[in-house]
């Protein structure tokens, strides 16, 4: 028999969750299967009701029924099976091992096997979207920084020179070296350079004992990227230097198609993608997959590194490309995000600006590479807005993200905003922090007394500079206040469905 330690106040939901699962379940078999009996309904309502019973008294001893925040997605899983189980036994102990059993084993097997299936993907699906949209607490706590001293640095003697001269051209090349000879200090007592990575190692070193940290190992080898960041976040000088490498995406795409026949070099590079890209960040597959390969061989985006960076309180300074890696030169200018873990998954949410000044989450279908919103204003100093007022040569978003946003598909979860009641269907964009900035500041404060759009006035008049685009927004609010909302909305809907159907309009 199943005991339980302690009894617990159930969640309701969850058992009328399971509940409309196995109905769904049994109308779908008895409605779909081509099954002999004239009213299954009927002949299985008893069968259906031990089933019910027995399915929730079960699930609520093995704690099922708990809170789902406070539970693991392995440890529900395990649940769900023990649950399947007992259950599948009963049913074998009851019905299936009768003489003569009036009930069809195929047809119980069928649904007890229906409603596992569905069971495991809502559970599935609901752990996909909590790790989309959540951040991991980080195992990291960098100290605090109370003093701003530099290093005293000293020219190291000429054997530590060429020591470390021999250490970077075996492990990286003579071409590395010759690079990092004329951009680093390599002379320097202040310098750090690093061929691995141990936590414990740097954990070690003194505050402000080094003003460059030169990292050399790959950061497609590296395991936990962010908790190196941090670290040397919390023990480099103001402004001090990090100089990292990698590998990435298209130089590894280059690589195979160079080697390979088209058709083969296809088929392996689609594998490689999915096996060092796709299965890393998938929430099921990410610690699986860097327990057996310690986190080597990676695919990074220029986006994801540069992002990382940013995002642990470093702005790039440079950039080089050294035969096969990239080089990326960033200075610290702040202290790391205390969050040093994050998931990303097909859903996201981002912050933006709503009525009256107050930030709230826009629900999208991911189009970006990771850590591709902490790159905002580096891309707007870079390449600054393209026609349409959205960012020129935006290397943030994926292949798959343009086709996705020029068909409005990563907007309809925005309909969960429209239903939450945060947006309305016809009104200005909600934008970032960074974009509002960049707005004047008449329509900024005219912006925040209404609230934001899924159907933005840009597709009614299709500017094409920001300022076209602000002059816009300005006239479809003055006549919201002048003629009211409602007749504006609605004057705007029907010119942008014209314009998205029968003229120009495009998502960019």
């Amino acid at each position: 028999m199943v005991k339980t330690s302690k009894l617990y106040k159930p969640n309701f939901s969850l058992i009328i969750i399971d509940i409309c699962i196995i109905l769904a379940n049994t109308f779908a078999v008895f409605t779909f299967l081509p099954l002999t009996t004239k009213n299954p309904f009927a002949k299985y309502s008893i069968p259906a009701l031990f089933f019910i019973v027995a399915w929730v008294s079960i699930s609520y001893l093995l704690k099922r029924y708990r809170k789902l925040r406070t539970q693991t997605f392995l440890t529900l899983l395990t649940r769900l099976f023990n649950t399947i189980v007992i259950t599948f036994t009963l049913f074998g102990g009851f019905i299936l091992i009768q003489p003569a059993s009036p009930y069809s084993e195929n047809v119980l097997i069928t649904i007890l096997i229906g409603v596992f299936v569905t069971e495991y993907l809502s559970l599935f699906g609901y752990f996909a979207y909590r790790y989309a949209v959540q951040y991991d607490v980080p195992e990291l706590h960098p100290e605090i920084r109370t003093s701003k001293k530099q290093p005293v640095t000293n020219l190291i003697s000429e054997d530590a020179i060429l020591e470390r001269q021999q250490r970077i051209a075996g492990f990286a090349g003579s071409k590395v070296l010759d690079y990092l000879s004329i951009h680093t200090r390599l002379n320097d007592s202040g310098t750090m350079v690093l061929t691995d990575l141990n936590l414990e190692e740097l954990k070690k070193i003194e505050t402000f004992e080094f003003s460059t940290f030169i990292q050399l190992k790959k950061l497609n080898n590296i395991r936990e990227i962010n908790k190196m960041l941090a670290l040397i976040n919390d023990k480099i000088t103001d402004n001090g230097l990090i100089v990292l490498c990698y590998r990435t995406k298209s130089t590894t795409k280059q690589y195979i198609f160079r080697k390979y026949s088209k058709f083969k070099a296809f088929l392996i590079y689609n594998v490689y993608f999915l096996l060092y890209r796709v299965i890393p960040h998938f929430f099921l597959t990410k610690r699986l997959y860097y327990d057996i390969t310690e986190g080597r061989h990676r695919i990074l985006s220029k986006t994801e590194v540069l992002g990382r960076l940013n995002y642990c309180g470093f702005e790039i300074v440079k950039q080089a490309k050294v035969d096969d890696l990239n080089f990326v030169f960033a200075k610290r200018v702040k202290d790391a995000d205390p969050l040093t873990n994050r998931y990303y998954g097909l859903l996201i949410k981002l912050r933006r600006c709503g009525k009256d000044g107050k930030m709230f989450n826009v629900y999208k279908f991911r189009t970006m590479h990771p850590y591709a919103e902490f790159l905002q204003q580096f891309v707007y100093q870079q390449n600054s807005l393209a026609e349409g007022g959205k960012f020129k040569k935006d290397i943030r978003v994926t292949t798959f993200g343009r086709i996705m946003r020029k068909y409005w598909i990563d907007e309809l979860p925005m309909l969960l905003n429209l239903l939450k009641r945060d947006m309305k269907l016809v009104g200005v964009r909600p934008l970032s922090e960074h974009y509002f900035s960049l707005y004047d500041k008449e329509l900024q404060e005219m912006r925040v007394k209404h609230k934001p759009g899924l159907l933005p006035p840009f597709y009614a008049d299709l500017p094409k500079t920001l300022d076209e685009i602000q002059a816009s927004e300005m006239n479809y609010l003055s006549q919201c206040e002048k003629n009211g909302q409602f007749v504006t909305d609605l004057k705007y809907f029907f010119l942008i469905l014209k314009n998205i159907f029968f003229g120009k309009a495009r998502s960019a």
